[in-house]
C-alpha cells in the first residue's frame, strides 16, 4: 500500500488503534460486538474528518454492512453511541465514507494517472479476483455489482491482459476453512481452475482473507479437488506496486514462477 500511495501521491493516515473488522468470524458469535468494534474505527475516522480505506474486499464488505445499518437504524445508532461515549468518548455520525482501494483507483485517482504511472508493465494475462463480500449494494463503489468489470480495467491500464471468467465474484470459502475445511478448499479450487481454464497466468486478489485459501492452501485445494489450480496469487497491492516500479526484485520473481508454473 505505502509504495503505491507514494507513486500515486495518496496520503494515507494510520488509524491508530483500529480494530478488526470482524472478518465474518465475530458477527457469527456476537454482531453487536462487530458492530460496536466497526462504529468505533468509523468514529475515529470521521473525528479527523477522513474516510476509511482497505485493501481488504472481506473488510469493504463487512464494514459497509454495518456502516448501512448504524446510518439507517435511530436506535441501534444511539444505543452503540452510548456505549462508545461511555468507554471512548467518541460517536457516530455517518459523515464519512467506506471505501475499497479498487474503487478509489478507479473513481477518484483516474485510470488514466494511473497508467500515466506505470513503469513496469503487466505483460502477461491477470485474473482480477474480487470475492463475493464486497459485491453488494453499497459496497462497491459505482462498479456492477453482478457484473463487475473495475479490477479488469485496472489490470488493463497497468499494462496487463484480464482474464474473463465466470467465478471472479464467487467466495473461495473463508472463513469456512476454519469449520469446513474439504468445502472451501473445493470452491478454492473451482476459482482457480476456472481463471486458469481461461488463459490466467497469474491470480491477484482484492481480499487479503481469501488471499489466504488461494496462496496458502492451493495446493492442498489441488489435491482436495483433482483439478488444475497451479498458479501464482497476489495481493492486488503488490500488482499494482510492481507495476509502477516498485520492489523489482520481488517482480522478477513474480515473473520467474509465471514462467514455471504458470502454465
Amino acid at each position: 500500500m505505502l509504495a503505491l500511495a507514494r507513486a500515486l501521491d495518496i496520503e494515507l493516515v494510520p488509524l491508530n488503534g483500529a480494530s478488526c473488522c470482524g472478518a465474518g468470524v465475530i458477527k457469527q458469535a456476537n454482531w453487536e460486538l462487530q458492530i460496536a468494534l466497526n462504529a468505533r474505527t468509523f468514529a475515529q475516522a470521521e473525528a479527523q474528518g477522513l474516510d476509511v480505506l482497505t485493501p481488504c474486499a472481506s473488510c469493504q464488505g463487512n464494514m459497509s454492512e454495518d456502516f448501512i445499518k448504524l446510518a439507517t437504524d435511530v436506535d441501534l445508532r444511539e444505543r452503540v453511541n452510548e456505549q462508545l461515549e461511555s468507554i471512548c468518548g467518541l460517536r457516530f455520525e455517518g459523515t464519512m465514507k467506506m471505501r475499497h482501494l479498487l474503487h478509489v483507483l478507479v473513481e477518484d485517482i483516474g485510470l488514466d494517472v494511473v497508467s500515466a504511472a506505470v513503469k513496469n508493465p503487466i505483460d502477461f494475462p491477470v485474473a482480477g479476483y474480487y470475492g463475493s463480500v464486497m459485491q453488494q449494494d453499497g459496497a462497491c463503489g459505482e462498479d456492477d455489482i453482478y457484473d463487475p468489470h473495475y479490477f479488469e480495467d485496472l489490470i488493463e491500464a497497468l499494462g496487463g491482459k484480464p482474464v474473463n471468467y465466470d467465478s471472479k465474484a464467487k467466495s473461495v470459502g473463508f472463513p469456512s476453512l476454519l469449520s469446513e475445511e474439504s468445502s472451501a478448499l473445493k470452491m478454492t479450487a473451482s476459482v482457480l481452475s476456472d481463471a486458469k481454464s481461461e488463459g490466467a497466468r497469474v491470480m491477484a486478489s482484492a481480499c487479503p482473507l481469501s488471499h489466504i485459501n488461494l496462496d496458502s492452501y492451493q495446493v492442498k485445494a489441488g489435491r482436495v479437488s483433482g483439478s488444475d489450480v497451479e498458479m501464482p496469487a497476489i495481493h492486488l497491492p503488490e500488482l499494482i506496486a510492481f507495476a509502477l516500479g516498485a520492489y523489482n526484485d520481488r517482480y522478477a520473481q513474480l515473473k520467474t514462477r509465471v514462467l514455471v508454473m504458470g502454465n
